[in-house]
């Protein structure tokens, strides 16, 4: 009798990393950010002509960063959401943050932010380039996380994940070749690592069924780890592989950055090329629900999306509280959250 044996992939798609970078459900996006702006003038603007950029609308990355939607601090002045959360994770540079609660922040140097648009807010996030003697790298994720029909409504909210509070741990393979891990959701307790961070209330990530994580990855050159298989049977996960050279993924080799779709259930051994890799992986039971999603509101059907924009027009979500469309903060001020309730947290300088 002859017998074959099938080999199961563990790779199931392969994508190129486009702008933005397609994500699978629960996720809507992930945005990646990577600006290298030149030192900063006295309004926390670049120190460098503008001529020749589109602004208000400078995507096009002339000398390596974009102006975005700001005119003369980089960034997006104010603009609102409906229905989904933004997860906002800063690994160089600064953000300042206010919203039409009235809470506000600066952060960034591996702190995150997650918002809970729900029912409305208006949010401005800037980057104010601090330094006026040296480049202002910026380097950042911004992830859209959808919510279910059942908490599209639900109140905002404003939550700061601090880098000195998520959960990071340094594992070492037989070669002492060392992989760093930050645990912004989900869990890697079975692996030795804190619990991670407690999200907003009302979302998905909140539901323990959700089986959701978003972890960063950062392996030293021809280091391994042993990714460990999700916990739910219907979870779907996707590693982003954006610095290095090349990967293998249980053997399968990756020899370009892309978007890969593992299957959840197996455990993977990661081995790094000969370069430092970074990785960004998300993870998730799907939603699996309508979506439904115009600009910067996202619901389960069209009569609803309707009626987002007629409440923005009628109510903008609440009011901008702040005197003008691009807040940003004193160039002295350091990482702090000024919450809605009026509760300040004051973080020390990295």
């Amino acid at each position: 009798m002859n017998t074959t044996t099938t080999r199961t992939t563990t790779i199931l798609s392969r994508k190129p990393l486009g702008m933005p970078w397609d994500t699978i459900d629960p996720f809507l996006f992930c945005v990646y950010h990577d600006d290298a702006y030149p030192r900063g003038n006295v309004q926390l603007g670049p120190d460098a002509s503008l001529a020749g950029r589109n602004m208000g609308q400078d995507f096009a990355g002339k000398d390596g960063w974009r102006m975005y939607h700001g005119h003369t601090v980089p960034g997006f002045p104010s603009h609102p959401h409906r229905g989904f959360e933004t997860v906002t994770i800063v690994r160089r540079g600064r953000i300042d943050h206010s919203d039409s609660l009235g809470a506000t922040a600066r952060f960034g140097g591996g702190d995150v932010q997650w918002l809970t648009a729900g029912e409305g807010i208006v949010h401005a996030e800037m980057f104010p380039l601090l330094d006026r003697a040296a480049p202002n790298p910026l380097e950042l994720f911004q992830i859209w996380l959808n919510l279910p029909a059942r908490s599209k409504m639900v109140a905002p909210h404003f939550t700061m994940f601090w880098a000195e509070q998520i959960p990071h741990r340094v594992f070492t393979d037989s070669a002492g070749l060392a992989t760093e891990v930050s645990c912004i959701a989900g869990s890697l307790q079975a692996q030795g690592m804190a619990p991670a961070l407690a999200p907003p209330p009302d979302s998905w990530a909140s539901q323990p069924e959700s089986d959701l994580a978003i972890w960063t990855l950062k392996m030293a050159p021809g280091a391994r780890w042993q990714l460990p298989a999700a916990a739910g049977t219907a979870t779907r996960r996707c590693l982003y592989f954006f610095k290095g050279t090349t990967l293998t993924i249980n053997g399968e080799a990756v020899n370009a950055h892309g978007a890969f779709e593992l299957r959840a259930g197996d455990a993977a051994e990661l081995v790094n090329g000969n370069a430092t890799g970074e990785f960004l992986l998300l993870q998730g039971r799907p939603i699996a629900e309508p979506v439904a999603q115009y600009g910067p509101f996202v619901m389960n059907t069209r009569a609803e999306l309707e009626q987002a924009f007629t409440d923005y027009r009628a109510t903008g979500f609440g009011g901008w509280p702040w005197p003008d469309e691009a807040p940003v903060h004193d160039s002295a001020q350091g990482r702090f959250a000024r919450h809605a309730d009026g509760r300040v947290e004051t973080l020390p300088e990295d």
